[in-house]
């Protein structure tokens, strides 16, 4: 084995065999972490970004916090009741974007999908930012480094899922259950305490007071329904990730569909429980954050301040276990981590979503096979390069991110309602059975309803955030859009033009007209001329090219001495070219005949180390280049195996697989090769 190889091992871990894929699949409490957990991260910076946004009323403001709240949840339950009927109806993994182009055609489902791929970079470079904003709390040397420090998370994350679904599910769980543990038991002693204790909790800013934007005072009509409506879209924050569980079917266990949904609303009764209890609590204790970017701040004994007090996560642990430090520890270490790995929904969702559009030829080949752990690597290599990109170009600003997030996932949830109407209104049309009929009817109900609510919060989102950055996300939707359609468009020209026409198959050429391309008189070259020999063409020679005139006559002395039985062209090159020489010589055999090949034998060099490439083999790559862009011309390498090639070969020993292929190509240059 290699060290390349020792190292991606190490990284990455055994290689997996495609009959091992039902070692992968996911049981329903490790799914809950590997696709919920963006979903219920959420509830760690949603709250802040309804605080955040209502500050700019001043402290008038934060009464509306727990009605957005409400709002919110009511939307979450919609939503997650809803696609519990598109698992079940589309359980391949295609999710929203199969919907759409099923029942809206392909425009409809690449739109969707090209909202989803945005929203899982969105996804990934808000989570890692989040969880590196709340880590300052802790760590305060994270300040001013926070875009290298989220990029450095995305790898490590990256790495992680590299070794595969499951593998990465069981690293996951147990910080998400963390968690959840953290967030619930910390509302359920901070509410015991005050309800049964009878105790006063006061958050850290409970005796400020707010100064908010001139543009809400006074907070009434118009403008107080645009702030709420501006916290409302920022608080939806909290449904993103609901969708990747629809993508994600084909990762769970038997009975796929049923565990799917079984998820799902596991999902919403604990996102909705956590939500509701920091909103509550945050009510309770008198929290206020402000946002000086929207002109809110804090005024404390008269006087405008601006003091970071953290986030209200911290607020509120630091308020809840003010005499318990281990509780408080393990409130913001669990939220950092969480928010750190609720990235993995998109490293789970983007990668099976960009190998359904890469079978569909809309994205590269590439994108469609899966690598050495059975995850789509390559997909996963993409996501995080993106996210990096966005993380390092915001410096991992989760007030500049969030007004980028939330449309793409809406715009999906939107045209996936729609479809699933059209899915149920479409059966029901030819279905006769009574029961299969009531649940039709009450399904399209759901996503009736479900339609309702997410284009209601689309239209929202998009008054609301268009020009504080959203614009930015749905650009980058049009021209991955337009992107998409120029692959498919090459994809099925290139297909139409291979495709065998009638009877090609038995169209032979007319002559095959041989040339041996010749540097020196050596074994390579007398190995090519001898393959050529085998092959009976219809005519061979050998060409040269004459740079020097003495080398060029010592060539032509040892060539006949030799008496290799191939004549030997001498081309001459005044200005001291070897592949344009050759290049005019190979057009000018080239004839009108369509049915005539012209085959150019070009003996190389084969190597054991990289550096050695560099030092042969550079006029062959050139040639070689250059002539696969000529018609009716075809290349043969024939290779030529070094000393230091036996460096490779036993490294190829020591891989079964890299040895087979090894020995292949070996016997195809002549090479007696020792397997023992």
């Amino acid at each position: 084995m290699s060290i390349t190889d020792a190292v991606k091992r190490l990284l990455v871990g055994r290689k997996l065999a495609s009959a091992q894929l039902g070692e992968t699949l996911l049981p329903k409490r490790i799914a809950l972490p590997v696709f919920a957990s963006d979903a219920l991260s959420s509830v760690a910076y949603a709250p802040d970004e309804i605080l955040l946004t209502l500050s700019m009323a001043g402290v008038v403001g934060f009464a509306y916090s727990w009605p957005i709240a409400v709002a919110v949840a009511f939307v979450m339950l919609i939503v997650v009741l809803s696609y519990r009927q598109n698992v079940h109806a589309y359980p391949s993994g295609g999710g929203d974007y199969e919907v759409a182009t099923v029942n809206f055609g392909p425009t409809a489902g690449l739109t969707v999908a090209s909202a989803l791929l945005v929203d899982y970079v969105l996804t990934v470079a808000v989570s890692t930012s989040s969880g590196v904003q709340n880590a300052k709390a802790v760590l305060p040397w994270i300040e001013g480094h926070e875009g290298l420090v989220a990029a450095g998370l995305i790898l490590v994350l990256m790495t992680i899922n590299l070794r595969g679904v499951r593998e990465s599910g069981t690293v996951f769980a147990v910080p998400t259950y963390g968690f959840m543990i953290a967030v619930l038991g910390m509302t359920a002693w901070g509410l015991f305490r005050i309800f049964v204790l009878g105790e006063t909790l006061e958050a850290p800013t409970k005796n400020f007071d707010v100064v908010g934007s001139a543009v809400y005072d006074p907070f009434v009509g118009f403008a107080m329904i645009a702030l709420l409506a501006r916290a409302f879209s920022s608080g939806c924050a909290a449904l993103t990730g609901i969708e990747a569980i629809s993508n994600g079917v084909p990762a769970f266990k038997a009975p796929k569909s049923r565990n799917a949904a079984t998820t799902l609303m596991l999902l919403a009764s604990v996102a909705v429980s956590m939500l509701g209890g920091i909103i509550l609590l945050s009510n309770l204790t008198g929290l206020k954050l402000v946002d000086p970017d929207g002109h809110s701040h804090f005024r404390v004994n008269g006087e405008v301040v601006e003091r970071d007090v953290g986030t209200a996560m911290g607020q509120l642990a630091s308020t809840v276990f003010d005499n318990f430090a281990p509780g408080l520890y393990f409130v913001i270490i669990a939220t950092f981590v969480i928010l750190f790995l609720a990235a993995n929904t998109a490293f789970n969702g983007f990668p099976v979503l960009g190998s359904i559009l890469a079978r569909d030829g809309f994205l590269p080949k590439a994108l469609y096979t899966r690598g050495d752990r059975l995850a789509y690597s390559n997909g996963i290599l993409l996501l995080a390069a993106a996210a990096i990109g966005l993380v390092l170009a915001f410096n991992a600003s989760v007030t500049a991110l969030i007004n980028l997030y939330v449309v793409g996932v809406f715009v999906s949830f939107t045209v996936s309602q729609a479809g699933m109407m059209r899915h149920w209104s479409r059966h029901l049309r030819t279905e006769t059975d009574p029961a299969t009929r009531r649940h039709m009817q009450r399904s399209r109900i759901i996503n009736g309803i479900g339609l309702s609510c997410t284009g209601i919060v689309l239209c929202i989102v998009l008054a609301v955030k268009f020009l504080l950055g959203a614009w930015i996300a749905i650009l980058a939707m049009a021209l991955l859009f337009v992107l998409m359609r120029a692959i498919n468009t090459h994809y099925k020209k290139v297909e139409t033009e291979i495709a065998v026409e009638p009877g090609e198959r038995n169209l032979l050429p007319s002559r095959v007209r041989s040339v041996i391309v010749v540097i020196g008189i050596n074994k390579p070259t007398v190995r090519a001329v001898n393959f050529a020999k085998a092959t009976r063409p219809s005519s061979l020679e050998a060409v040269t090219v004459s740079v020097d005139a003495d080398e060029t006559k010592a060539l032509l002395d040892e060539w006949y001495a030799e008496d290799l039985g191939v004549p030997l062209r001498v081309i001459d090159s005044p200005y001291r070219e070897v592949v344009s020489p050759i290049i005019g010589y190979v057009k000018g055999l080239r004839s009108d005949n369509p049915r005539d090949v012209l085959c150019i034998y070009i003996p190389e060099y084969v190597v054991g180390h990289w550096w050695e490439q560099i030092l042969h083999n550079q006029t062959s790559l050139i040639l070689k280049a250059r002539l696969n862009f000529m018609p009716g011309v075809m290349v043969t390498s024939v290779p030529y195996l070094l000393a230091s090639s036996r460096h490779a070969i036993d490294r190829a020993k020591r891989n079964p697989a890299a040895w087979r292929q090894t020995g292949t190509g070996a016997v195809r240059a002549g090479q007696h090769l020792d397997r023992e």
